[in-house]
């Protein structure tokens, strides 16, 4: 199942409190940018966080799974009408990553 434009626009309005949010379709779902850095993806309209130890300590509820057959295992994120708590999950996560590759 891919996913719905309008729920992958809402994931980044709820997100944009943590910088300039851009979505770019990857094979039917999404992966979702933080200022130039990736830091989820949205897949089958459920939204997924990659994990970090920064992330984790500010998780409602920790739910690890894998985004799509084959992936890592991601935090799943349920709770995506807080506004708030999304902008500072992924201001914290994208922290913790590494920055973009230089290409």
């Amino acid at each position: 199942m891919a996913c719905d434009a309008d729920f992958v626009q809402y994931i980044a309005d709820q997100c944009s409190g943590a910088g300039e949010i851009v979505t770019k379709k990857m094979f039917g779902d999404y992966g979702i940018y933080c200022n130039g850095k990736i830091f989820g993806l949205i897949c089958d309209n459920r939204f997924y966080l990659k994990p970090t130890e920064a992330g984790r300590a500010l998780l409602r509820k920790e739910e690890l799974r894998p985004p799509y057959d084959g992936a890592k295992d991601y935090f799943y994120i349920d709770d995506v009408d807080d506004h708030d708590y999304l902008s500072s999950l992924v201001r914290t996560t994208c922290k913790a990553l590494p920055g973009p590759k230089k290409r």
